[in-house]
């Protein structure tokens, strides 16, 4: 494989921008790294490996579909890292070819010799015995053959639609005594040959399993195809047969057409038809033989390469089995359950006795509510929705929606409330990647059903978390909120990490309402008091807030900016934290994956470090946090620091207001910075580096140690300042007396 010029290296080293895209497989790394270790069981091992599969495929979808809408059509574009189309495309392969033979090696030097201690063979035909083949036959001939479909491809057969993200065998056959299909006799070997396709049904399991004794063998459904692949071709010549994976281009964008009449759904249904022909940005080629019957055909990849329009870089050649994602049925299968951690009960959120009552409603007018998923339940969330639904009182739903869980219980308290006569609004963002089928789908239930329904606003993406709920009480009307940086989703709330608040607070409420009318209707608000939106101004606010830092420190006040977000790659805001850092700021990014911040650098960025949090959770929570001279200013929403957030997106931050729930926010991020199981550090060079536990300290793990916060821990949370006021410290434990005793009474 090719290598990166000594020239293309020097101008990335150069760059005072990570590229964010080279950054992004820096971040696959860090999740492969995962399955690297020895501390966790085989099944989480493999777990790991397969995000790292199923991660990739995404980045060939999207991010090299991007780059490829720049090549294919010669528009000019220059990456973060200085380098222009052509040579960042060639850096760019090289290192994913560099992660994917990490991903064989794990695998094969780590995984594989583990598989029989732990009660698993991955296995061929030649392993298993004389019934089990028989098994294996019975099995393609009654529920695989059917299905298949052998497509021809020559003078007289177009070139079939090859389907992305499924096995192919191509397949090439040769009549026999010179004589080709058309009845036409041929000296010529290569007019002789014949090239055609057989899909395996992605809805068929990836493995057939046998048990014997205390170990269960997994035989994978290519090898029984292959074994059986002459059914499909009587009486020609098989020559060679050819597994290989395709991945296309998945990136599409809605034309901006303001024409009332073009019909949202058609275009983006068809955008979606669309995606299922894109050009192909990687083929996975199985390269291993060890049997005769394995062999491959270099005149049938020339033909793909020609046909395809790609060339040596796009062939990723796999000596192991294709698509490491395949591991998931292994892992969910019922006898390696104990193999897999069990899940941390979720605790109730801090100053209550548990996280659901009998009347949500009054437990959230206590006080405003901070939840921290999924250390904390999701349920208030649930319970606040579906008490709603079937409260005689509550008079309106607001929601903003960007993916469901497959079996929502938020659709199905929505439909309960429009049965029951309430006006239901759903911002619906049907353009959410890769979920726009099933929100158009539940997107028209609820509107079957009365629910007022947006299909989301064509020239945004509407990203941001919000929930309004009104409700009648007595001789006044009372609004409850929820604000969030996770979706609304039952399912991901158990796997992400993620905060909501909960509150009343009428400030809040009131800038809720004036942004749902200006995203539901047509209106231009006034200021917000507590919110922060895009595509309105949240760059400039946040760069505000940046400056603000740096003039403090300028003039030797106490200064210092906390930010942890997903992704960090808006260079505006980048630039004014290399500045922030030249004044004297000391800065703390807390970035999950993609950062284009380049911290360390001398007369850069020298007081600026950036760690990365990969483990059990996915890290998916934004706190944006400003020191203000001892009297923090703490933020939290949907958006992170990139440029499609601030432009393309309608996002919101939420200042937190209540002293108590900006105090748990600072403890978040203090821990995040503690942390020395899962926390990778961000050097200078563009590499991240393993935090270990240092000599004679105890590890210090976010994702158990979350569970069992207690009050105290919050209370003296700081950030930037080591000195604890005594009185502060007092009035936020009254504060939180109060709360507690408030709540409890009420329960």
């Amino acid at each position: 494989m090719a290598k990166v010029s000594e020239k293309v290296s020097s101008v990335i080293d150069q760059s005072d921008y990570l590229s964010r895209d080279l950054s992004w497989l820096k971040f696959n790394e860090r999740v492969l790294d995962q399955a690297r270790s020895p501390h966790r069981t085989l099944m989480e091992r493999l777990k790991f490996l397969a995000i790292s599969a199923s991660n990739l495929d995404e980045f060939f979808m999207i991010r090299v579909g991007s780059l490829y809408n720049y090549l294919d059509y010669h528009k000019q574009r220059v990456d973060y890292s200085g380098l222009r189309e052509v040579p960042f495309r060639k850096a760019l392969f090289t290192a994913a070819h560099q992660l994917c033979q990490d991903q064989q090696t794990v695998f094969t030097e780590q995984l594989l010799p583990l598989f029989i201690e732990n009660g698993l063979q991955l296995v061929t035909y030649d392993d298993l015995s004389a019934n089990e083949r028989i098994e294996a036959t019975d099995y393609f001939d009654k529920a695989i053959y059917p299905t298949l479909t052998p497509m021809l491809y020559d003078y007289t057969h177009t070139f079939p639609v090859l389907l992305a993200k499924v096995l192919i065998f191509g397949v090439v056959t040769q009549s026999p005594d010179g004589i080709d299909l058309q009845n036409q006799r041929s000296d010529d070997e290569d007019d002789r040959q014949r090239l055609s396709f057989v899909q395996i049904p992605a809805n068929l399991p990836r493995f057939l399993s046998f048990e014997r004794e205390d170990t269960i063998l997994f035989l994978p459904i290519e090898e029984i195809v292959r074994q059986n692949i002459k059914k499909l071709y009587r009486n020609v010549e098989i020559l060679s047969v050819n597994l290989f994976r395709i991945t296309r281009n998945g990136d599409f964008t809605l034309d901006e057409n303001d024409d009332d009449e073009v019909d949202f759904i058609d275009e983006v249904r068809q955008k979606i038809k669309n995606r299922r022909l894109g050009r192909v940005t990687r083929v996975e080629v199985e390269t291993y033989v060890n049997s005769a019957s394995r062999t491959n055909s270099p005149w049938m990849l020339n033909l793909l390469k020609k046909r395809w329009e790609i060339d040596d870089l796009n062939i990723f050649e796999s000596n192991n089995l294709l698509d490491f994602s395949a591991f998931w049925q292994i892992i969910g299968n019922p006898e390696f359950k104990d193999d897999m951690p069990r899940q941390h009960v979720p605790v109730p959120p801090l100053g209550l006795a548990r996280d659901k009552t009998d009347d949500i409603f009054e437990i959230i007018k206590q006080r405003d509510l901070l939840l921290h998923h999924p250390y904390n339940n999701f349920e208030p969330v649930l319970q606040l929705l579906e008490q709603s639904a079937e409260d005689p009182n509550v008079l309106a739903i607001k929601i903003t929606v960007y993916r469901l869980a497959k079996r929502s219980r938020i659709t199905e308290a929505l439909l309960k409330a429009a049965e029951n006569g309430k006006h239901v609004s759903v911002l619906f963002e049907v353009k959410a990647r890769f979920d726009e089928e099933n929100n158009i789908r539940e997107a028209q239930r609820l509107q079957k059903a009365g629910c007022f329904v947006i299909y989301g606003i064509s020239r945004f993406k509407t990203h941001t978390k919000l929930l309004l709920v009104v409700r009648s009480e007595g001789s006044r009307v009372v609004r409850y909120a929820h604000m969030a940086t996770g979706n609304y989703n039952e399912d991901t709330s158990k796997l992400y990490t993620d905060i909501g608040l909960l509150t009343t607070n009428e400030t809040y409420t009131h800038d809720i309402s004036e942004f749902f009318n200006v995203i539901t209707g047509h209106s231009l608000p006034n200021e917000y008091q507590y919110l922060i939106t895009a595509p309105r101004d949240m760059r400039d606010q946040l760069v505000r807030l940046i400056r603000l830092e740096a003039e403090n420190a300028k003039r030797d006040l106490p200064s210092g900016i906390c930010i942890k977000v997903n992704s960090l790659e808006d260079k505006l805001v980048i630039d004014e934290l290399y500045k922030a850092s030249q004044a004297g700021v000391p800065i703390r990014l807390i970035v999950r994956s993609i950062c284009c911040l380049r911290p360390h650098r001398d007369g850069l960025s020298e007081l600026i470090t950036v760690r990365s949090i990969v483990g059990d959770f996915l890290e998916h929570t934004r706190i944006y946090y400003f020191h203000n001279n001892g009297d923090p200013k703490v933020y939290s929403g949907s958006a992170d620091v990139m440029v499609r957030s601030f432009d393309r997106r309608i996002e919101s931050l939420f200042y937190l207001a209540d002293p108590r729930v900006k105090q748990q926010a600072i403890l978040i991020l203090k821990y995040n910075l503690l942390d020395n199981v899962n926390a990778y550090e961000l050097k200078e060079d563009g590499d991240f580096k393993k935090c270990d536990v240092p000599d004679g300290s105890e590890p210090f793990n976010i994702h158990q140690r979350f569970f069992d916060v207690t009050e105290k821990e919050v209370v003296e949370a700081r950030l930037f300042d080591p000195e604890i006021k005594l009185a502060e410290v007092a009035k936020i434990e009254e504060e939180y007396q109060e709360g507690a005793e408030r709540a409890i009474a009420d329960i």
